[in-house]
């Protein structure tokens, strides 16, 4: 059976894959690595607290003989000052990528990016200049396997306080949305399926994974 190992456990999309992590019968052990705890007992699950995502070395025995890694950790845009949102989209996953990569090179990476993340490193808006420079530094370093999920508008399909008016209106909006334009949209249900799956098989051949294609998978 697999080792799994997660960050975002306690995010909307995060906290799916754990659920599905936990019931597959594929997977024999999981770790999550969290900033709070996310309330789930299980016989497969080691969950651990940890406030600093900025270094892990004290966590490094837990990183080895990894087989999957399901990266959700995130943060919306506007919710937190610029600085801290490119410390917590960039900082933190090269961190993690280089605790895992030291320990089981051979992992299967899965990474929760988002639609619009530019690769050159240079758009105006931090959200997609950010995940570009976070996408470029995992496949730089050749993991086992790695998909990258660019997921368009994700509907919560469990009840939340919406992070801001945008979203709101997002989600109000989302039967129109779903009807009209299918290929913007995508439950975060299916997202969660979608890179659990993958990361349990060797996944398609394209590393990089529109909302388009991530919705194909299902």
């Amino acid at each position: 059976m697999k080792k799994a190992i997660i960050t975002g456990a306690t995010g909307m999309v995060g906290g799916i894959v754990l659920r599905k992590c936990l019931e597959s019968p594929e997977i024999g052990q999981v770790v999550s690595i969290s900033r709070r705890a996310s309330g789930v007992v299980h016989d497969k699950l080691t969950e651990i607290l940890h406030a600093d995502f900025l270094d892990l070395s004290f966590l490094s025995a837990h990183f080895e003989q990894v087989d999957i890694a399901y990266f959700c950790l995130g943060v919306y845009t506007g919710q937190v000052p610029t600085d801290l949102f490119e410390t917590i989209t960039v900082d933190y996953t090269k961190v993690f990528a280089d605790a895992l990569k030291s320990a089981s090179p051979g992992a299967h990476f899965c990474f929760l990016s988002g639609e619009g993340a530019d690769p050159k490193e240079k758009s105006r808006v931090a959200f997609a200049r950010f995940k570009g420079v976070a996408e470029n530094y995992l496949i730089q370093q050749n993991f086992g396997a790695l998909h990258i999920f660019r997921p368009a508008y994700i509907y919560p399909v469990e009840p939340r306080k919406e992070p801001n008016f945008t979203y709101r209106i997002a989600r109000g909006l989302y039967p129109i949305v779903k009807r009209l334009f299918p290929a913007s949209e995508i439950t975060s249900e299916q997202l969660a399926q979608a890179i659990f799956q993958t990361g349990l098989s060797n996944g398609p051949e394209e590393v990089i994974l529109s909302n388009v294609a991530i919705k194909g998978l299902l």
